[in-house]
């Protein structure tokens, strides 16, 4: 038996994701649109509340004279957080968030949850992820997984990410390179026979690409965010 390696699982999962995330964002585009704007509309009224509470904040230590130390900075960032409108403004939030991405995600785990315990349970032994990357699941003894396993596989998943993916990291320590989700279920992910340990270049160019993907959809949250910061502040601050 061979296990796999970290690389070659992350792209196959990944590709899985992706396969099964298209046709959930398809049938939720109408539902992601709606409660987008709900988003947006929460939003603005956070940024405004966390404004004007900053505002607040900003001329209560100029009313103490002189530069405000760092205790009394941190006590009316205290008091500015115990806004009624600044914390009611992000209940709202939060609502919108849970009502824009519960719905797809719930879906989308579903027939994730489907997808793999069907194809892993085939004689395929494996996603189609899996196995355009030569993987196959297999037990601690190399013998296809039943689905009481598999089934147990898939929910321990949540543990690895609940870990802030510490679980799966434990995938990239040999020689087993079992993730969490791997040890509890009794299960492994092996390499097919004359398929070698190192990702093709087309899978590592794939990982490239989401972490550019990632890289670029933070930097552009963060410009965002913090121009929409600034404008309410502004507003807060000169009318």
């Amino acid at each position: 038996m061979r296990p796999a390696g970290f690389a070659r699982r992350c792209a196959a999962w990944s590709l899985d994701a992706a396969l099964v995330a298209l046709p959930v964002l398809a049938l939720a585009w109408r539902h992601l649109r709606l409660a987008g704007t709900a988003v947006a509309e929460a939003w603005e009224v956070l940024a405004t509340a966390a404004a004007q509470a900053m505002a607040t904040t900003l001329a209560a230590a100029a009313d103490t004279g002189g530069a405000p130390g760092p205790d009394l900075l941190a006590g009316l960032a205290r008091a500015a957080l115990r806004d009624p409108a600044l914390r009611e403004a992000s209940r709202a939030m939060q609502s919108a968030l849970v009502h824009f991405a519960g719905p797809p995600a719930a879906c989308f785990l579903l027939l994730f949850l489907a997808w793999c315990v069907g194809f892993e349970r085939s004689p395929l032994r494996a996603t189609p992820g899996k196995r355009a990357l030569g993987l196959r699941v297999a037990d601690a003894a190399g013998k296809p997984a039943g689905t009481g396993r598999l089934l147990l596989r898939f929910l321990g998943g949540s543990l690895s990410w609940l870990s802030l993916n510490l679980g799966h990291l434990l995938a990239a320590v040999g020689p087993e390179h079992a993730a969490l989700h791997d040890r509890i279920s009794g299960t492994r992910v092996l390499l097919d026979d004359g398929v070698p340990p190192a990702p093709p270049p087309w899978a590592r160019a794939w990982l490239a690409l989401q972490a550019v993907a990632v890289l670029a959809a933070t930097a552009w949250a963060s410009l965002a965010l913090g121009a929409a910061m600034q404008a309410a502040l502004d507003r807060a601050l000169w009318g």
